[in-house]
């Protein structure tokens, strides 16, 4: 297929869809350019197909190419954030992470030296930054380890989940998707006067869940908080909790409500809604964001592409936070744009 993209500012931009329907031809992250048809990338987009790490239904491996094509119908500007991330920032899909499937050790040490090649400084000095399709949450600990490291201290996070995932062990194993955030703090790659869980609920094992929690330096902002608050009131509190730190954001999407995101691996009832999550999320701009996953969209679960429509446009929002911190980067004079 002879592909007609839009180009604005030097930047190579989604394939243009006034001339090619949106269903034709391979899909990539919001129909942009692959890695190898750019010159450099400010963003890259990476799929890690990778669910070994799961305590409940598996299938979150093939999440990161249902968001792909869920992201077909997204368009070049936003105007929730007043601004067209493709032209302010180079944005290219980076294709998937082939990790070991079965050696769950093996893989987070492949992600987290494939997350430090994709954002190694080029000779003039310009990394890309990252946002990855998930996968399990098991993949957040090396992406948070290679963030750290180009931080060149430990980062701030926002963790968007149903649970806390700061649990200890599952049947003795250490790395699963319920443990990335406790490795992570006794790793001391976390800011921990910065770190917060948001949309947090359902059952726990015991109290002691919250009580290490807590010890940990978490902060948790449950569903019930976002409905009962709004989300002007969360946004607010998460932003003076993070000031100007480096930060990380982690999505996993359930921390919708499974009317929103059926397609997930461990739902819980009493979710935020896709409203909700879009708006805190745009209520981070003009923070220092460094990096951000979106994971355990698990495509066998979902009905009507819910799940995975929900998923790319999260995606496409963070993207956008993303290409904002480029603009500003690059144009400081707009640094005061944000909110």
């Amino acid at each position: 297929m002879n592909e007609q993209r839009l180009e604005v500012g030097g930047k190579v931009g989604p394939i243009d869809s006034s001339r090619i329907p949106r269903y034709a031809g391979a899909a990539t992250f919001a129909r942009l350019p692959r890695l190898d048809q750019v010159n450099r990338a400010d963003i890259a987009v990476v799929g890690i197909p990778f669910d070994s790490g799961v305590s409940y239904r598996p299938g979150a491996r093939f999440g990161a190419n249902h968001v792909r094509e869920a992201s077909r119908l997204l368009r070049p500007y936003n105007p929730a954030q007043e601004l067209a991330p493709f032209e302010v920032a180079q944005v290219a899909d980076a294709g998937d992470l082939a990790v070991n499937p079965f050696n769950i050790n093996e893989a987070i040490e492949e992600i987290q030296h494939s997350a430090l090649e994709l954002t190694a400084p080029d000779v003039a000095g310009h990394a890309a930054k990252l946002l990855t399709l998930g996968g399990d949450h098991t993949i957040a600990l090396p992406l948070l380890r290679a963030a750290a490291e180009r931080a060149g201290s430990p980062v701030a996070l926002l963790h968007f989940d149903a649970h806390l995932d700061t649990w200890d062990t599952y049947f003795g194993a250490e790395y699963t998707h319920g443990t990335p955030f406790r490795r992570a703090v006794e790793e001391g790659i976390l800011d921990t006067e910065a770190i917060s869980h948001v949309g947090t609920r359902g059952p726990l094992y015991g109290k002691k869940d919250l009580e290490d929690d807590r010890r940990f330096g978490f902060g948790i902002v449950t569903s019930s908080d976002v409905f009962r608050q709004g989300v002007d009131e969360i946004v607010h509190k998460l932003r003076d909790r993070i000031g100007d730190r480096p930060l990380y954001v982690s999505v996993d999407i359930d921390v919708l409500d499974p009317a929103h995101a059926p397609g997930t691996g461990t739902p819980e009832a009493g979710g935020i809604t896709s409203r909700e999550l879009l708006e805190i999320l745009r209520g981070l701009r003009g923070m220092n964001l460094i990096g951000a996953d979106v994971v355990e969209v698990a495509p066998a679960y979902d009905h009507a592409e819910i799940t995975g429509v929900a998923a790319s446009h999260v995606a496409y929002d963070l993207v956008s936070l993303l290409a904002d911190g480029v603009q500003r980067a690059n144009h400081p004079e707009t640094e005061e744009q944000g909110r």
